[in-house]
């Protein structure tokens, strides 16, 4: 609606559109998770979690509001269809750009529950947002390379403890836990760093999605596998603001929960591990083949 404008205006008019819906709903979070927080009982947490999650959703929603104010996107979305809003999912997608989180917030808001992220534990201090992600409940994770638990096999234990108090809240409620299997956001170098044998990947890390499984598998109706392409290059975060997101393409593929990996122990049993690592490797090839199509039909 507003792309006659410059870009760098319509990236100074959505970036201020995006601070003031933060600004409007954190503090309005933060006063139900205080009174959680006061008071710390099973009951109460039923009552206020889903207070907590509306609030978030209509969040979104402003989001979203903005976002079609400022883009003018051509959406090209297939398997969001038949979605339960009160059930639990396990969400896993390629991660390219900070533009990927609200391109899955928006097509999920409601349709499925709220998408609650595992977050690198130095993004707790980032202002505002750290305060919303604790009020949500989002689990804060100290991501370590299998070299480096090799070597201190006790921060494995430490990372199981965490994911499984998480999920125990995950659990009261219906949740849709979201996990970035590459750990981290493509880009060339770190995919020439990395030597991926994907075309269109970095290497899949399965230590999160496993000890989700292990935590709480038995909750969760399916795997929610989404790919998301950017035809025109993925987009910077100013070049998302600026509404240079032209064209986007989202393909969700809804999987079974794999119950031979679903109860086994990740964190003490090597077997597992390799177990986990072919079914994550073998997700990740079908993908790498799926952009590549998606790539080649837009004429990229």
């Amino acid at each position: 609606m507003l792309n006659f404008l410059p870009a760098p205006l319509i990236g100074l008019l959505a970036s201020l559109l995006l601070a003031l819906n933060a600004l409007f709903w954190v503090p309005v979070l933060l006063l139900f998770a205080i009174i959680r927080l006061i008071l710390p009982f099973k009951t109460v947490r039923l009552w206020i979690d889903p207070v907590l999650v509306a609030i978030a959703e209509t969040w979104i929603s402003g989001n979203s509001g903005w976002m079609a104010l400022t883009q003018r996107t051509a959406w090209d979305v297939e398997g969001i269809a038949g979605l339960d809003p009160h059930n639990w999912y396990l969400v896993n997608s390629n991660h390219q750009t900070w533009a990927d989180i609200f391109v899955l917030q928006h097509l999920f808001n409601r349709r499925i529950p709220l998408l609650k992220f595992f977050i690198k534990q130095q993004l707790k201090w980032v202002p505002i947002m750290g305060l919303a992600w604790w009020a949500l409940d989002f689990p804060f994770m100290r991501r370590h390379s299998e070299d480096y638990l090799k070597k201190h096999p006790e921060m494995r234990g430490k990372d199981q403890a965490a994911t499984r108090k998480a999920c125990e809240k995950f659990a009261l409620i219906p949740t849709s836990v979201m996990n970035f299997l590459e750990g981290t956001r493509f880009t060339p170098a770190k995919h020439q760093r990395q030597q991926s044998p994907y075309r269109h990947l970095l290497k899949p890390k399965a230590g999160g999605i496993a000890l989700a499984l292990n935590a709480m598998g038995d909750k969760f109706r399916a795997i929610l596998d989404v790919t998301i392409v950017y035809p025109d290059g993925a987009p910077n975060f100013w070049d998302f603001l600026c509404g240079r997101l032209r064209r986007v393409i989202v393909r969700v593929q809804s999987l079974p929960v794999p119950e031979h990996l679903m109860h086994s122990d990740y964190g003490a049993d090597a077997a597992t591990r390799e177990a986990f690592a072919k079914w994550v490797q073998q997700l990740w090839q079908d993908k790498d083949a799926q952009i590549e199509r998606l790539l080649t039909e837009t004429g990229r």
